[in-house]
């Protein structure tokens, strides 16, 4: 409604001597069914990507998996083995992982969205290279403008890096609250860390903690 037209209804009623109008305004909220079609969209742009080599040593792009409509968004660095043949995001041993500590604040796997820098998984789960992340990134940018989640939460120095800066260590920044233009950043460790040292687990569940606190539902 416009501007003007809610002016002259609220004159209208006062003329008639209504002083109290109790007037709802529509919400706009996201469909979950737009958003499902554009993220397709995107993927399948994914699976025609040859903009660095990684394409040509790759079983599967990974695109990303979720709830298309999710508050929280998890963001790694890179596809591993069991992610490479699969074709999903997450579901070897830091994966599961993951969805275990999820479960641990009341999370569901189903209720969060989750994706990488990089869409295909590097050689020998090397680290990401710059190029690497400089060709991937538009599409990463596309998935957080798409699912326009409340928080975002990233996993590991490589997701910190992309979204915060090169300046950002993952000692010095876990459980910060970032703000990055209309998103919340949260940056924490990767689970794969979690399984080499498990006594940063709890500090893993107390970053998860704070994401938690910020989601709009």
């Amino acid at each position: 409604m416009e501007k003007n037209q809610l002016g002259d209804i609220l004159n209208f009623y006062r003329d008639l001597g209504v002083e109290y109008l109790n007037i709802k305004l529509k919400k706009e909220k996201k469909s979950s069914k737009n958003t499902f079609f554009y993220l397709e969209k995107l993927k399948r742009e994914v699976e025609n990507c040859k903009a660095c080599e990684l394409y040509k040593t790759k079983k599967h792009y990974v695109f990303g998996d979720g709830n298309p409509n999710a508050d929280l968004m998890f963001i790694g660095e890179a596809p591993g083995a069991n992610e490479d043949e699969q074709g999903l995001p997450f579901v070897g041993r830091a994966g599961k992982l993951l969805d275990d500590l999820l479960k641990e604040i009341g999370v569901e796997r189903k209720d969060i969205y989750i994706a990488n820098c990089l869409k295909c998984r590097p050689p020998n789960n090397r680290d990401p290279q710059e190029s690497e992340l400089k060709a991937c990134r538009s599409f990463l940018d596309n998935q957080i403008n798409l699912i326009k989640p409340g928080v975002i939460v990233t996993l590991g120095r490589f997701a910190l890096m992309q979204l915060l800066g090169n300046d950002k260590k993952i000692t010095q920044s876990r459980g910060i609250v970032f703000e990055m233009g209309i998103y919340k950043v949260i940056p924490t460790y990767h689970p794969a860390y979690l399984l080499r040292n498990p006594k940063a687990i709890e500090i893993f569940v107390n970053d998860l903690n704070v994401a938690k606190k910020y989601l709009r539902i």
